[in-house]
């Protein structure tokens, strides 16, 4: 029996695929980077094309690069970038328009008209989300309204709405299957997790037609087979997951209390809460954590838009280091207690404070402040909002003890010692940081038989290094009430 498993993670900033043999351990990779599109202010766009392009030429690369033929898989896992929207041709397979992005902030305004009309408390109900420019719903809207006759061929049946992991399965599977799971299906704004269906109520809310949806399955699942010619061989797409909840699984939060959080392009903490769909009262999102045979399992989210990002615009933008890992030298001659503060709301502000009219800001500046001090405020803005997302959890009755942490700026020893320094719990760092990717693996895995429960899956976590708590809780507190006051500044209140 085939024992190697193929991840397609597909991010916000690059497109990457992962090969896992039967242990979990990584054979082999490859990733490539793709165009961003800033049309205007707060507009984030994507070609979905370019996207399906780099996974296809990563999928290969991978394979190629571990000596493994196709027919050797037992099957793809894909998990992707949420929320992120992709309106095609059902006859051709081409974008109607550029994909919108999660980031994207266009359908801002209509939000808040949506909001001030007292929809809020239904879409909380029925979804777990808030009402925000972040969800695909509005995006679905704004897509049809401003595309010349799209509103009514989507009526017709002709057009088909996906997330990045429908887009990907539509291609592999050669237009066949038009599909998502239950954990994307859930941060569309248009789906009952309650009932663990689209939701009439929902699609007229925000005027979707029924006729653009994907089927909803599991989250391991047999997807449908890829057409032979994308890797050589055809392959059961056995497992789908948005990219945080395919690290909650890659990172074994099976138990309710678990915790986990990965900073990449933003960043996104989320604590199994089980058979129960908490309701949040601090504006977090209540979301489906994964399904399997059919069960929900539900948990709580706080979504950071710029973790990162942040570094990549110190770099890119700012010029200030040339490469993300310079960072942790700076800090180093900084130490923690720095007064300068940098917010980095460059597409507004997520959870909790949920304003997407916030802009970025640097205080605390005097004439002594240079290139480190800015850099270190980089770094710390990324643990003090997921403080305040730690906060808001603990409010809301969830209890968190420790936190498991993965994504880029997880191999950051600096940023991890000063994340459990300010949230005052152990952070651990597993062995193998691509859990986005693990977590596809597994469920793909589950569904061929490679592994036989989530019993096996927890049994392969293995912590690499647990950063503990060593902060005098008057630094702890005076560091905090600083960033709290900063933020303060750029709300627009």
């Amino acid at each position: 029996m085939s024992r190697y498993l193929i991840a397609i993670d597909q991010g916000t900033t690059s497109s990457r695929a992962i090969v896992f043999d039967d242990k979990g351990a990584q054979v082999a990779v490859a990733q490539q980077e793709f165009h961003q599109y800033f049309p205007k202010d707060g507009w984030v766009e994507h070609d979905a094309m370019e996207i399906w392009d780099s996974t296809l030429a990563v999928c290969r690369s991978a394979l190629n690069n571990g000596k493994i033929k196709a027919s050797d898989l037992a099957g793809i896992g894909i998990t992707n970038q949420r929320e992120t929207t992709v309106i095609w041709d059902r006859a051709t397979g081409q974008p109607i328009h550029h994909a919108i992005v999660w980031q994207d902030r266009r359908t801002a305004s209509w939000c808040t008209k949506l909001r001030q009309d007292g929809h809020e408390s239904l879409v909380v109900d029925r979804t777990g989300l808030l009402i925000d420019p972040y969800f695909s719903a509005t995006k679905i809207a704004w897509i049809l309204d401003n595309v010349d006759g799209a509103r009514q061929r989507a009526e017709a049946g002709e057009l088909a709405f996906g997330t990045i992991d429908t887009w990907l399965l539509w291609n592999l599977t050669g237009g066949k299957h038009h599909r998502t799971d239950a954990t994307n299906a859930s941060r569309t704004a248009l789906f009952n997790i309650h009932t663990q269906q689209w939701d009439p109520q929902l699609l007229k809310l925000f005027r979707v037609p029924a006729a653009l949806l994907p089927e909803v399955f599991d989250s391991a699942a047999e997807y449908g087979l890829t057409e032979p010619e994308c890797l050589g061989a055809s392959v059961m797409i056995a497992g789908i997951a948005g990219d945080q909840h395919a690290a909650l699984i890659g990172q074994a939060c099976f138990e309710p209390g678990m915790a986990k959080s990965t900073y990449g392009t933003g960043c996104f903490l989320m604590l199994n809460t089980g058979q129960q769909a908490l309701r949040s009262e601090n504006r977090l999102l209540t979301t489906v954590a994964y399904r399997l045979n059919g069960k929900p399992c539900y948990a709580i989210e706080g979504s950071i838009f710029v973790a990162g990002a942040a570094m990549q615009w110190l770099r890119d933008g700012l010029r200030l280091i040339s490469h993300a890992r310079e960072s942790a030298e700076h800090a180093a001659t900084v130490g923690v207690n720095n007064p300068v503060y940098l917010v980095p709301a460059f597409t507004g502000l997520g959870a909790p404070h949920w304003d997407p009219n916030a802009r970025g800001a640097i205080l605390g500046l005097t004439r002594d402040t240079g290139i480190a001090e800015i850099v270190t405020a980089g770094l710390q803005s990324v643990c003090y909002q997921t403080k305040d997302l730690v906060r808001a959890i603990r409010n809301d009755g969830a209890r968190l003890e420790s936190l498991r942490v993965d994504g880029g700026m997880a191999v950051n020893d600096w940023v991890m010692q000063f994340l459990s320094d300010i949230l005052n719990v152990p952070v651990d760092r597993p062995s193998v940081t691509e859990t986005t990717a693990l977590g596809a693996a597994y469920l793909a895995g589950l569904q061929t038989g490679v592994f036989d429960s989530l019993e096996q899956i927890t049994s392969l976590w293995e912590c690499e290094h647990q950063f503990r708590p060593d902060m005098a809780p008057g630094l702890r507190e005076s560091l905090y009430a600083g960033w709290l006051d900063a933020v303060e500044r750029v709300c627009n209140h």
